[in-house]
């Protein structure tokens, strides 16, 4: 009975918290926020549910460290070195954030839920904090920091989960079709649309068409920064 006392001490060591929080995200990114259950958590950590619930209580405790694990990781990425210009760390952190959103579909959810259900939680300190410091370099007066932030922050996942969800309409159209097809049919539909009532989204049917989402979104930051600086000149 020692030996087997022993081997299982060493399985339920073995099973950390980050390790089911990983597997968590595998299964987010394969199946979606459906596919994850402590059923098919447990299959894939060759594991027992009571072991799983040791480290996390619930589903919604195991959604919320998925998503502070990835954006973590996200924010963890930005370029190593001598830190750049104010602007450059923020084009930094929020196109580690549009990847990660690009790159996890059920992220965008989730951040939007924890923004309205646990803002106090890490991922929204966390995420503030990476674009606060930056405004508050750019010479922004203490009192406009908040808005300014908000602001930042609100576009970088507003955008980046309208991204996602281009990405996930595309794949809507069918198994192999891609964001060319997808764009393409939307453009084409934009085209079709009355002259009378829409001028403008006909006019940019074919810029919408043939756009690059990274691009369009750093241009958005761009715009962004712009009005941030024309509002607060730097002073000496």
């Amino acid at each position: 009975m020692a030996p087997r006392t022993r081997r299982t001490e060493r399985r339920t060591d073995a099973l950390t918290r980050e390790r089911i929080t990983g597997a968590a995200v595998e299964l987010l990114d394969t199946a979606g926020e459906g596919g994850l259950t402590f059923r098919a958590l447990t299959e894939r950590l060759s594991t027992g549910p009571g072991a799983i619930y040791w480290h996390v209580a619930n589903k919604g405790e195991l959604l919320d460290a998925a998503t502070d694990a990835v954006v973590t990781a996200a924010l963890a990425g930005e370029p190593a070195g001598p830190a750049g210009s104010p602007q450059e760390e923020i084009r930094a952190v929020a196109l580690g954030l549009f990847v990660a959103i690009e790159e996890h579909p059920w992220l965008g959810t989730q951040l939007a839920t924890q923004f309205a259900r646990g803002p106090w939680q890490s991922v929204t300190p966390r995420i503030f904090e990476s674009i606060g410091r930056q405004v508050r370099a750019l010479g922004v007066p203490q009192d406009s920091w908040f808005t300014t932030t908000s602001v930042l922050v609100h576009y970088i996942l507003g955008a980046a989960g309208q991204n996602a969800a281009n990405t996930a309409g595309a794949r809507a159209l069918g198994p192999g079709a891609n964001r060319s097809e997808y764009l393409d049919a939307v453009s084409s539909a934009w085209e079709e649309l009355d002259p009378g009532d829409y001028p403008f989204t006909r006019l940019v049917a074919d810029q919408m068409r043939d756009h690059d989402d990274q691009a369009e979104f750093l241009a958005g930051i761009g715009l962004i920064l712009t009005g941030i600086t024309a509002g607060h000149p730097p002073t000496g």
